[in-house]
């Protein structure tokens, strides 16, 4: 898969609250950065999925924009904003780095605006 196929399913698996589905694009050497953690690996990124599935991003409790999408070689990068039953999402980034078809290395960034 390439970069953008990747990038299309993850946002359709994440928009489903699938943490099973979310995770086929991660492998077990894969990293996600927060500003509040490093999850390493598929069960870290797994539980962190979960956990945004049951809270924050709960199915059918938010509403998402995609502001920017920017695609070059083997990294994403989007601008998004999301409505959330308990909180604002004004703005926040990801990147993901993606080799083989995978997301070797993803980044998080949100201003969260609790209601």
């Amino acid at each position: 898969m390439d970069t953008r196929a990747v990038l299309d399913h993850h946002i359709a698996a994440f928009s489903a609250g699938d943490a099973d589905e979310t995770l086929k694009d991660y492998t077990d050497e894969s990293i996600l950065i927060t500003p509040d953690a490093t999850h390493k690996g598929r069960q870290a990124i797994h539980a962190f999925f979960s956990d945004s599935f049951s809270g924050l991003f709960k199915p059918g409790t938010y509403d998402f924009g995609l502001d920017t999408m920017t695609i070059e070689g083997d990294v994403a990068y989007i601008v998004w904003h999301a409505t959330c039953a308990s909180a604002n999402v004004p703005l926040a980034t990801d990147t993901w780095i993606v080799r083989d078809g995978k997301i070797a290395t993803q980044t998080l960034a949100a201003w969260i605006d609790p209601k």
